[in-house]
């Protein structure tokens, strides 16, 4: 004989949804809470080890779960820092090598016999390469990861460095090959920038995530800084320009060789979301553009980019008529990013404790 099936009481269901007014808010409230004990449980899960992959200082050990398997244990390595140390170091050598002649642009102009608006023109041509290798560059974040592009970008920041020294050291300067070589470098810059957010999500626990984002990108706008502060002290006269591009690109070529040094990726997941196989290209780009989020940010982001590029190419050419120098205004350049780098950096760690990204956003 057959059993009646059990009657379901949903007067408990009913009362929630009276309560909260709709199902909906229900739900949502329901999957909020899983997803928090999810995050919590996963969390205690994450352990530190070395890069033989014992644990240090933490118990490995595991509860079995219901089917009697322990449940996975997502660990973080330590060799992680060695690469998000690389990171730190290309986006401080690709944005010095940006920003290499337009603190100086009078006296490279001298030096090049030509005028500023044509030495400009290293500055926005390395922006236009930007725009150009952006599409390669998602391409090979989605194929190789962070690896194959930190290589990359080594190969042509290494061959750009030092084009555009032979162009200096030509008898007469070349101009043309140094912008060549400047070329060069701004293909190379989007994979170094792009990379920081793969990259942590790959190595780093979501507790740990924003931040090494954070400081893997920041380290972007701190090589700009770098160049419009000493860049005027290496080349105080036009026959300076030769050694000043020769210094950058000998800095240049140590930071990109640890580049192929760095592992594809950790031995075990960082976490779930890791271990999941990314979404479609195609895919992805349709979700991005059908997100309404994502297009209110890119456009104010994208104004403020455009004029913090500006400002900084221009700088040192706003001042000169105002009686500033180009080690002046290299001074003012600098001060200009790093008060901005000291607001992200004391920001950084409370948003990523307290999860406060939407407050913040709004706030600037």
């Amino acid at each position: 004989m057959h059993e009646a099936p059990p009657v379901i009481d949903r007067s408990f269901r009913g009362e929630q949804e009276r309560l909260l007014g709709h199902d909906i808010e229900f739900e949502d409230m329901t999957a909020r809470t899983l997803d928090n004990k999810a995050s919590a449980y996963m969390e205690n899960e994450y352990q530190e080890v070395t890069d033989g992959g014992q644990v240090s200082g933490v118990d490995g050990t595991t509860d079995n779960g219901e089917d009697g398997q322990a449940p996975p244990a997502y660990r973080v390595y330590k060799r992680r820092w060695f690469g998000l140390l690389q990171l730190v170091l290309m986006n401080i050598i690709v944005s010095w090598d940006w920003l290499s002649f337009s603190p100086v642009a009078n006296t490279a102009a001298d030096y090049f016999s030509t005028t500023s608006s044509i030495i400009n023109w290293l500055s926005t041509a390395f922006l236009f390469a930007f725009a150009v290798a952006a599409p390669f560059t998602i391409y090979a974040l989605h194929r190789g990861g962070p690896r194959l592009a930190l290589i990359t970008s080594s190969l042509l920041i290494l061959s750009g460095n030092w084009i555009r020294y032979a162009g200096t050291r030509a008898s007469p300067p070349r101009f043309p090959v140094t912008m060549f070589g400047q070329i060069l470098i701004g293909l190379a810059q989007p994979f170094v920038l792009s990379a920081p957010t793969h990259y942590s999500s790959l190595w780093f626990s979501p507790r740990g995530r924003v931040s090494a984002t954070a400081v893997a990108s920041l380290a972007n706008p701190l090589g700009g800084a770098l160049g419009q502060l000493i860049n005027p002290f290496l080349a105080t006269s036009p026959k300076d320009i030769p050694y000043m591009t020769l210094y950058v690109a000998v800095i240049s070529s140590v930071a990109t060789i640890p580049s192929l040094f760095i592992p594809a990726g950790p031995p075990t997941p960082s976490s779930a979301s890791s271990n999941t196989a990314p979404i479609r290209l195609r895919q992805t780009l349709r979700l991005l553009t059908s997100n309404a989020n994502f297009i209110l940010l890119l456009f104010p982001f994208a104004i403020y980019v455009g004029l913090f590029n500006a400002l900084s190419s221009l700088l040192t050419q706003i001042l000169t008529p105002y009686a500033f120098t180009e080690e002046s205004s290299g001074i003012a350049g600098a001060i200009l990013i790093l008060v901005g780098l000291a607001a992200s950096a004391i920001s950084s760690p409370i948003v990523d404790k307290y999860k406060t990204y939407l407050p913040f956003i709004r706030t600037l």
